[in-house]
């Protein structure tokens, strides 16, 4: 009950604060830019040594232009991510163009279910919102709870304000069972850090050994659904696009863990095009091999047969 009535609490407030117009909370954001960056120089440490690592190549300077321009957008997705709370469907749809839905629907008339990847990449949070918009088939969002059920709560209620259904990790396969036999989407936001548990698989991901999760992979080995890559994109503040790939027909066909390679050099090759948008203050590599033998990299190949739009 008390976990309700704060979720309660925090959720009227959230509210609140979406119902300024953009250009208010772009001002705001503005002045959180200054706060985050130039002030309390929120997880610095963590950004400058995850693109020191990610990108020996480049110049120091290169780097900070690079965290500079992320600290720029990270306000700018947290006030999109609040307006989320009451943004009308109309206005979801006017920000962020759609490309390639076609494979969507391609896959639905074959009475398929999807599998859907995608990444902590531009604003993942608003593709909730516009996929959910773009087909009347079910849309399942498969996430990790917070440990703040209060947090967890509130974002769940606004990521499901047009439909979208929340499914935590541990409950994936149950609830896409019992979808199997209708045409749907699974989206999962593949680049996620897992628990030693969770995983044993690892690649090599922007120069460094990462864990990752295989879930999509397991999903899609199970029901032979095809896995298509959500790749949202930023055109410029407030503004994005969203363009959908299929990247394996026949997921029963692909060997050993080929089609989690597959999504992982995908999202690798977009962050090396553009890696400001991607979430650079996430502690994406603080799992480490436990004596057994890294993955071959695999992870970021200019041949690939995949490249991104």
């Amino acid at each position: 009950m008390a976990v309700m009535r704060k979720s309660s609490v925090v959720n009227f407030f959230v509210y609140l604060v979406s119902l300024l117009p953009f250009w208010v909370l772009y001002r705001l954001s503005d002045i959180l830019y200054v706060v985050l960056y130039h002030v309390v120089g929120y997880r610095k440490a963590v950004v400058y040594e995850n693109l020191r690592n990610a990108f020996p190549e480049k110049s120091e300077d290169e780097r900070k232009q690079i965290a500079r321009k992320f600290y720029r957008f990270l306000p700018d997705l947290i006030v999109e991510s609040i307006k989320m709370r009451s943004i009308s469907a109309a206005e979801a749809k006017k920000r962020i163009i759609i490309y390639g839905n076609e494979e969507l629907e391609r896959h639905f008339a074959a009475g398929k279910g999807v599998v859907g990847v995608t990444a902590h990449y531009a604003n993942w949070e608003l593709g909730i919102h516009r996929l959910s918009l773009l087909t009347d088939n079910p849309v399942l969002i498969i996430y990790k709870p917070l440990h703040n059920k209060t947090v967890d709560t509130i974002y769940n209620s606004v990521r499901s304000r047009f439909g979208a259904v929340m499914v935590p990790m541990k409950q994936t396969l149950r609830k896409i069972v019992a979808y199997r036999h209708r045409p749907h989407i699974s989206m999962f936001v593949a680049d996620q850090t897992p628990m030693h548990r969770d995983s044993d698989y690892f690649i090599r991901f922007l120069n460094q050994d990462t864990l990752v999760y295989t879930g999509a992979e397991k999903i899609a080995k199970m029901t032979n659904f095809p896995v298509v890559f959500c790749h949202i994109d930023r055109l410029r503040r407030g503004r994005y696009c969203c363009t959908f790939t299929t990247l394996v027909e026949n997921p029963a066909e692909i060997p050993g863990h080929g089609i989690t390679d597959l999504h992982n050099r995908f999202t690798e090759d977009i962050i090396r095009r553009k890696p400001e948008w991607w979430l650079w203050s996430h502690r994406r590599w603080k799992r480490k091999p436990k004596g057994m033998k890294p993955a071959p990299d695999t992870s970021y190949r200019k041949d690939d047969q995949k490249q991104v739009p």
